[in-house]
């Protein structure tokens, strides 16, 4: 895999791929000679959005340019809706126009929906062509650009049509979420506490210790939990690449979360923010299974809630995110699928038929003061 690289270095070694995540300040100006480690110079397409790009973009050619890359620009609108196959059909004439062959890279600088959209374009554009992640986003960070999975969404599910395709190499810069919203942080965080909840139990009580340094943006903590996060997911994806079994603990909070976004037509919940609810609600699926005692459920009911949930918008209901849940990918022989914990550090996959259980679930989110 080539020579030491400075910072935190998180190596991913799969039955089929092996790759590198490197997470250190400043990494983005140093993009051009990390790549040169993992490809010889040529043609590449950076793939970004009109916000990151104007904030970032021009960095990060000027690095590859030094060291002979020779790169054009591709730009997207921010938001969900751009992840479609339209959006990727526009990204296939900008690969043809960018002069790539099967050794060229597609790098995706930004968060979540460029880093889905340009891996299912670099997936399936002559059969798949080298996957660079350059992540902005914290849930980019923690969760989306590691693990292979690239997609688009359908108008009847999130991330409908898709593949698992890893990465060449993944460079996180943790400077860059100084930058973000308070909501897109927040949004993040979810997905940080998620690891704890379902696999870390150290890192989840290091998390109630030292959530305000997380929710400060802390520089030392902030590193130290995106590097925590990525090692968990990590060990998640070395055991189950393509998620035939342990790797669906990932989902926990997805089932419901997707819904939400799918019954809102993905304008209102940013992702995290829907997991966000998903986990709660999980959570209280969990105790009314038996799964989870009391304590256990508090704890993770106190820190979740330090990250606030979104409101529901007026007018959904349980019906409408039932209807989306009955199109769940995550199905199994006709049954849904939760991701439940048993205890911290810890979660199972538990098939549920009690469809009036579950919007009971969903009705103590939607009800008011819920």
């Amino acid at each position: 895999m080539g020579p030491p690289l400075k910072g935190r270095e998180i190596e991913v070694t799969t039955g089929t791929f092996a790759y590198r995540v490197l997470i250190e300040e400043d990494l983005l100006a140093e993009t051009g000679r990390l790549l040169r480690l993992a490809l010889p110079p040529g043609r590449a397409l950076l793939i970004s959005d009109h916000n990151v790009f104007s904030r970032y973009g021009n960095a990060v050619l000027q690095s590859l340019a030094a060291e002979k890359w020779q790169v054009k620009t591709a730009l997207i609108k921010p938001g969900e809706g751009s992840k479609t196959v339209t959006g990727a059909k526009r990204l296939y004439e900008a690969c043809i126009d960018a002069g790539l062959d099967r050794t060229s890279p597609v790098i995706a600088l930004g968060g979540g929906v460029i880093g889905d959209l340009a891996g299912f374009v670099a997936a399936t554009f002559m059969r798949g062509v080298p996957l660079i992640m350059l992540p902005t986003s914290l849930l980019a960070q923690v969760d989306s650009s590691v693990g292979g999975k690239v997609a688009v969404n359908h108008p009847r599910g999130k991330n409908m049509i898709g593949a698992i395709y890893p990465p060449r190499l993944v460079l996180i810069d943790p400077l860059v979420l100084k930058t973000l919203n308070n909501r897109q942080f927040r949004a993040g965080a979810a997905e940080v506490i998620k690891y704890g909840i379902i696999e870390d139990e150290t890192f989840f009580t290091r998390l109630e210790e030292k959530s305000d340094r997380l929710l400060a943006r802390d520089s030392g903590f902030l590193a130290e939990a995106v590097a925590a996060s990525v090692r968990s997911k990590a060990r998640v994806v070395e055991k189950d690449e393509y998620e035939q079994d342990y790797r669906r603990i990932l989902n926990f909070g997805h089932t419901i979360g997707h819904a939400l976004e799918a019954a809102t037509a993905y304008r209102y919940y940013l992702h995290g923010e829907a997991v966000l609810v998903g986990m709660v609600l999980a959570v209280k699926l969990a105790q009314k299974l038996s799964c989870l005692d009391a304590g256990t459920a508090g704890r993770i009911n106190s820190l979740l809630g330090r990250l606030r949930m979104k409101k529901p918008p007026q007018g959904l209901t349980a019906g409408k995110v039932i209807d989306k849940l009955e199109h769940d990918k995550k199905r199994l022989r006709g049954d849904l699928i939760f991701v439940l914990p048993d205890r911290i550090g810890s979660a199972m996959m538990v098939p549920v038929k009690d469809m009036e259980m579950i919007a009971g679930v969903i009705e103590t989110y939607l009800e008011p003061g819920g």
